[in-house]
């Protein structure tokens, strides 16, 4: 309390202004941690805690940190060396060796060393000179030395001493008003501890297994008010007034299905029929359809597009690159030749008289079908009657742009589709409150692509594999290095590589170059060039990764494959293997450790996307397999979605229980349904 203001009553939503030696400065560097509450700051736990137990000198590795006890032999001594630095020496007696311990710059520690008196120090060993670098005392005299420190993530405003003592601070004089969040029958059934013990477990634990005990229960109610809100916002999307039924022409359907040139796999046909549900009940669509590069989802996209078509609605189809907007636009005009259905195209290269008719046309309901970019999500953007709004490669578009073309209709069903498989941990977390409708199955008559590994010094071998391709009619890639950091040396580095393959490729073949500067009609034109197989091998960066699609093109060459994550490469060998004939991916790379190693190794064992899936997600995390700004991975403070999966599973089948039944708002779960009230805002961005 400061200023000798009285609180009458403490509340875990006080602000950290209330413990003494908050000022502004220190209430400022808690903001920038997100500490703001009382609450916050108890809930601030360490990422670590460092093992304090003091060890005997036969027992310690070099470099190794770790705690000492001893008795001062003699006086310590203050020497200064350069300007304005110095070292505090003290010698002291273990296990019948002279040891010298060393502090730096702290000359003031001079004090809590008595000759003849045992202390405590933590440190790093150094095991040739027999000395400590000593980091703090633990304890001097006859204090008891603590077992264990709870290592906290810090700032240059904010040290970690200070953060112990103030959750300390908060701790002491807040502990009576912590009560139960977790259900009491939780509790019981998976032995979990109380919030209040839980939490001077997470930051005081005395031994290794309190300590363990409290993280499992941090982990578990992390996941568990995660996965409630989940399913709450799920429960409310799919209120019946929140919909609309949309009553499509069976016969309409069947008919169109039975015009396509191909029997749909028994996938397809599971997920249409999922998708065909939805569209009926009055509840509101929210589904995620994914499946892996070439399992059919554009085809599906079209079914369920024409059964809304049937009702009377518009649909409305997204995608994330003009190149993908155009191609999807020309296979569905192929798809529908044949049917009264009206297609547009809306990009930002369509422009002037030609975008205001388009725009005419679609308000006063004359087009059934708009595909488009961001470009549909723009202002002035009016559909007649929209029904079906469906994103494809979602992950790649916001939540606000997800969320403006929803409402761009009343209420509209969404599809959002992925060909970037996602493991079952990050479906759970990422999409949690979406269906998921799987296509695991490819159309019969698609041949595995061959994955091989090769080093830099073997290219000259793999262009002479290359050339024996092309000799036999086929196209190739050339997939250059990426670079994150600069457009410009990416198209540096493409330029480069293209030279390198004109001087190896021509004049028998040509040599074409795609990449991320070039204007999009450039960059369409060149596409269309490959796709007529004017030029036979495409040197790229990685625009071509998303549905790029040319059946002819059966070898492709990645530089510097160690760079790129495996999804992504995954993705790049998707634009092969669309033909009849055997398609080879050639991955170049130099990997300088055993993760790099591992990566390769991955990529050449299997063509299973949802393989490749979850091993990016345990080797790299899941903001670098979705990309960190539109992945809408939760930033969960202790739990790990891979590591603590089974505890993820389990808080999402418990959650979705106590939606379902409508348990959580009995008045035993009071504490539940107080939390979720009170944190409502968090999770008002999860779309």
């Amino acid at each position: 309390m400061k200023g000798g203001d009285k609180m009458t009553t403490k509340h875990l939503t006080d602000p950290v202004t209330v413990l003494a030696g908050v000022g502004p400065k220190k209430e400022q560097a808690l903001k920038e941690l997100k500490i703001v509450t009382i609450d916050d700051l108890l809930h601030y736990f360490p990422f670590r805690y460092e093992d304090l137990k003091v060890k005997a000198l036969n027992e310690i590795n070099d470099q190794e940190k770790v705690t000492l006890k001893g008795v001062v032999i003699a006086p310590p001594i203050v020497s200064r060396f350069g300007r304005g630095r110095n070292r505090l020496n003290v010698r002291l007696l273990i296990d019948h060796a002279a040891i010298i311990v060393t502090f730096f710059n702290q000359p003031w520690l001079k004090d809590k060393f008595e000759t003849g008196t045992e202390v405590a120090i933590y440190g790093k060993w150094d095991a040739k000179r027999k000395s400590l670098t000593g980091m703090k005392v633990l304890a001097v005299k006859n204090e008891a030395s603590p077992q264990f420190a709870s290592i906290y993530s810090a700032s240059k405003r904010i040290r970690q001493t200070t953060l112990v003592k103030l959750i300390r601070a908060a701790y002491q004089a807040y502990a009576t008003q912590i009560t139960d969040v977790l259900p009491a029958t939780l509790q019981q059934k998976y032995r979990l501890m109380s919030e209040r013990a839980m939490i001077h477990g997470m930051h005081f634990p005395k031994t290794q297994t309190e300590a363990k005990a409290a993280r499992r229960t941090a982990i578990f109610e992390e996941f568990f008010l995660f996965q409630m809100a989940l399913q709450l916002l799920k429960k409310r999307e799919q209120a019946p007034e929140q919909g609309v039924k949309v009553h499509y022409d069976n016969q309409q359907l069947r008919q169109f299905i039975q015009t396509l040139p191909f029997e749909l796999t028994h996938a397809q046909k599971r997920v249409v029929n999922e998708i065909c549900r939805d569209l009926k009940s009055p509840y509101h669509m929210n589904r995620l359809l994914q499946g892996d590069v070439g399992s059919g989802k554009t085809i599906v996209a079209a079914i369920v597009m024409y059964a809304a078509i049937t009702a009377g609605y518009q649909v409305a189809l997204m995608a994330p690159t003009e190149i993908l907007a155009q191609q999807h636009y020309k296979n569905l005009q192929r798809v529908f030749a044949d049917f009264d259905v009206k297609i547009g195209l809306l990009t930002g290269a369509v422009k002037g008289k030609t975008r205001k008719q388009l725009l005419a046309d679609l308000a006063a309901g004359q087009i059934d079908m708009l595909i488009g970019t961001h470009a549909l999500i723009q202002t002035g953007v009016d559909f007649a009657n929209l029904g079906l709004a469906i994103t494809d490669e979602q992950h790649r578009f916001g939540v606000n742009q997800r969320r403006i073309l929803r409402e761009k209709g009343y209420q509209p069903d969404i599809l959002a589709m992925t060909a970037t498989p996602i493991p079952r941990t990050l479906a759970i977390t990422a999409f949690g409150e979406m269906d998921v409708s799987t296509i695991d199955e490819l159309p019969a008559g698609r041949i595995p692509i061959k994955t091989s590994w090769i080093r830099s010094n073997q290219v000259p071998n793999a262009l002479a594999f290359i050339q024996k391709e092309l000799a036999q009619g086929r196209q190739a890639y050339i997939v250059t290095p990426l670079i994150e950091e600069s457009e410009s040396m990416d198209l540096k580095n493409a330029q480069a590589i293209f030279e390198k393959m004109q001087a190896a490729f021509t004049p028998t073949y040509q040599v074409g170059l795609l990449h991320g500067q070039m204007k999009n009609e450039e960059k369409e034109q060149t596409m269309q060039d490959f796709k007529a197989n004017q030029f036979q091998v495409l040197v790229t960066t990685t625009v071509i990764e998303v549905g790029v699609d040319v059946p002819n093109a059966a070898a492709m060459l990645i530089f510097d494959a160690d760079r790129f994550g495996l999804s992504q490469l995954h993705q790049l060998r998707g634009r092969i293997g669309r033909g009849h004939a055997a398609s080879f991916c050639i991955l170049v790379a130099d990997p300088k450790n055993q993760n790099g190693i591992e990566r390769m190794k991955t990529m050449v064992a299997t063509t299973d996307g949802f393989q490749v899936a979850q091993k990016d997600l345990e080797l790299r995390g899941p903001g670098d397999v979705l990309g960190e700004k539109q992945s809408g991975m939760p930033e969960f403070k202790v739990a790990d979605p891979v590591a603590d999966y089974r505890a993820l599973e389990v808080a999402q089948i418990e959650a979705q229980q106590l939606v379902v039944s409508g348990a959580w708002q009995r008045p035993e779960n009071h504490g539940l349904a107080v939390y979720l009230k009170q944190h409502a805002q968090n999770y008002q961005n999860l779309d």
